[in-house]
């Protein structure tokens, strides 16, 4: 039996710093995208364009720290760090 996606993401926790660990470098370059990308290959859906104010918002407190957007952002326009000690990923079994 194979458990879905968000059965998965149950059981993982993010501990969350006051400072987002993910920064859009240039909000010009996600204006300026076609694709919006990161609002698909993020498995946490961390990214989400909002056409209003035409921005990309991140919620960084859903980040699983998989460093997905590092690379697959066709712009490399998203700067990933660790978040720093104390905070980030923790898991809920095992």
């Amino acid at each position: 039996m194979s458990q879905n996606l968000s059965d998965k993401l149950y059981t993982i926790r993010f501990k969350c710093d006051d400072v987002s660990h993910l920064t859009i470098k240039e909000t010009d370059v996600c204006v300026d995208c076609t694709t919006k990308d990161c609002n698909f290959f993020c498995p946490a859906d961390v990214y989400d364009w909002d056409p209003s104010q035409k921005i990309t918002t991140v919620a960084y407190e859903n980040c699983i720290e998989c460093g997905t957007c590092r690379i697959a952002c066709p712009a490399y326009n998203i700067e990933w760090v660790y978040p720093q000690g104390g905070y980030g990923m923790s898991y809920k079994l095992g």
